[in-house]
C-alpha cells in the first residue's frame, strides 16, 4: 500500500502534517508525503489523517 497527496485536491490545510508530521509536510503550502515515508499506513495517526483530510486530497493505494 502506498500513500499519496493529490496536489490537484490539496488545499493546504496542513491537517495532515498535524496528525502525521513523521509522515507528512507542507511543500509549496500544500500537504506532501515526506520522502520515504510513502508505505507507513500502519500508523494510526496516518490513518486518522487520510481519513480526516477534509479536502479528500490523501489516497492509499495498493501496489501490486
Amino acid at each position: 500500500m502506498r500513500i499519496s497527496v493529490d496536489p490537484e485536491q490539496c488545499y493546504g490545510s496542513g491537517d495532515c502534517v498535524h496528525r502525521a508530521p513523521s509522515v507528512f509536510t507542507k511543500v509549496g503550502g500544500l500537504g506532501a508525503v515526506i520522502p520515504g515515508r510513502e508505505h507507513d499506513l500502519d500508523l494510526p495517526r496516518v490513518r486518522e489523517a487520510v481519513e480526516g483530510c477534509p479536502a479528500a486530497a490523501i489516497t492509499v493505494t495498493r501496489e501490486d
